[in-house]
């Protein structure tokens, strides 16, 4: 089975390719962008994986993420919230990003 793990949005973005139980390659999109803590989807660092083995995107079995969307926003309100009114700020600025 070969899988795509991808882990964005949040510090470190990263891929990771594995291939029968075995990591073929793995790496950070900051390692291409030159951005330290790069945090938007691992265009470059998944492709770097797929070509590490040779493999296109269709070849793939799964691509996964490695957190619940849904759990993440969760956990990020819980911590606002509980940190109000020093989170004020932040607050709105992490609602903007998630709804838009």
């Amino acid at each position: 089975m070969r899988v795509l793990g991808i882990s964005a949005f949040h510090r470190s973005s990263a891929a990771a390719l594995v291939i029968d139980g075995q990591v073929v390659a793995a790496t950070l999109e900051e390692r291409f962008t030159r951005k330290l803590g790069e945090s938007r989807f691992p265009i470059r660092a998944a492709q770097f994986c797929l070509s590490e083995a040779g493999l296109s995107a269709v070849e793939l079995d799964a691509v996964v993420f490695y957190q619940k969307p849904l759990r993440r926003f969760e956990r990020t309100l819980a911590s606002l919230i509980g940190s109000f009114p020093a989170s004020a700020r932040c607050f709105s600025n992490q609602m903007f990003l998630w709804l838009g």
